[in-house]
This record gives structure tokens, sequence and C-alpha cells, in this order.
């Protein structure tokens, strides 16, 4: 069947204004929201209940928050082939829940360079995780939504306004090819500034 229900999202974003609908909208059809560290606050701020990523893989945050959802429990719910019987076998046997709706908008990289910022500052702004989310989401939009950016907020306020929780293949398919696109832009814009 081509048609997903939207039962858990996971938001991990640095830019947070254009979410609220979003967030409400996810809530109110019945969506368990999942996030990390100053997108778990902003949630919670909306009045909104949100599951710490860190509860469910058990590690906090670590690293200066360079490692937070590098994790197979993160991971394996995003990845897991919802069709596969040995996916859903190793899911159960290790307890991991699927992810169907990613939401990730990246570390500002090309901002950070263009604000004449050190280099140790522009390398924390390559962000690993994120870019591994919106990767993985994209492999797996038969069964998962990716939103890579900020830009496809509105494609997702439009789909949760018209159906619901409720998403098509082809519309996963197409966030999918947004989702590569956004990750070459970003890692092209890293390739230049380590090639200058």
């Amino acid at each position: 069947m081509d048609t997903r229900t939207i039962k858990t999202a996971l938001i991990s974003v640095y830019h947070k204004d254009g979410l609220d609908d979003i967030l409400r909208l996810l809530h109110a059809n019945g969506v368990t929201l999942l996030s990390t560290g100053g997108t778990h606050a902003f949630i919670e701020s909306l009045g909104l209940p949100c599951q710490r990523v860190e509860d469910i893989t058990t590690y906090p945050s670590i690293l200066g928050g360079r490692v937070k959802t590098l994790h197979p429990k993160v991971f394996g719910g995003i990845l897991a082939r919802r069709d596969n019987e040995a996916d859903c076998e190793q899911m159960l046997q290790y307890g991991i829940e699927a992810i169907d709706l990613v939401i990730v908008d990246l570390y500002p990289f090309e901002e950070t360079v263009a604000s004449g910022a050190s280099e140790a500052d522009i390398i924390e702004k390559i962000d690993i995780g994120g870019i591994s989310l919106i990767r993985a989401g994209a492999k797996n939009f038969n069964d998962v939504v990716i939103i890579p950016s900020k830009e496809q907020y509105a494609t997702l306020l439009n789909t949760l306004k018209l159906r619901g929780a409720e998403t098509t293949l082809e519309e996963r398919r197409e966030l999918a090819c947004a989702a590569f696109a956004v990750s070459s832009h970003y890692d092209t814009a890293i390739h230049a500034y380590f090639a200058k």
C-alpha cells in the first residue's frame, strides 16, 4: 500500500520558526513527538508533549552536543523496512520503535563561513547527525517522510491540513529528492570551504 500514516515524528532543527502550526497539527493527529535539546524545549514551550531522544537511546547528548541522535534506536527506527520480515523481527528483538517522519533543519554552515567566523566555529557548524537523519529518511522514503529543511515546512503543513497524518508514496519520493538536493548542496559548500 502506497499510503503511510505518520505515528511518530523526530524533530531536530536549528531554525524553529515556522514549526508551530506543524507541531500542533501533528499532535492533533495523535502523532508522538520526539526531539533533542533546544528543539525539545521549544516543543514543550508550545504546551505540547514531547519525548526526549535520550529517553529512547538511554544516552545523553555528549561531546558538547556533537552526538545526540547517532544511535541504532534512532536510525533503526528510520531505516527499518516496514514490509521486511527480518527488519521487523530485529525491531522487536532490540526494542526499536518506528519513526515515520523526520524533520531536520541543518546547522547554518554557509552563513557561518560568510560571517567571517573562526575556523573552530565553522567546523562546529558541520552538521553530522542532521545530515545523517536526512539521508536515512530519504533512503527509506517508501516508509518515511523526510523534511530536510525549513524550505519544505510549507509542503508538510499543506499535507497535514489536507489529509492529516497520511502521505502518499509520490509525496514521500518527492521529499526524498529534495532531501538529497539539500544533502548535496550542504556537502558541496563544505568541500568548497576546505578546498580554498
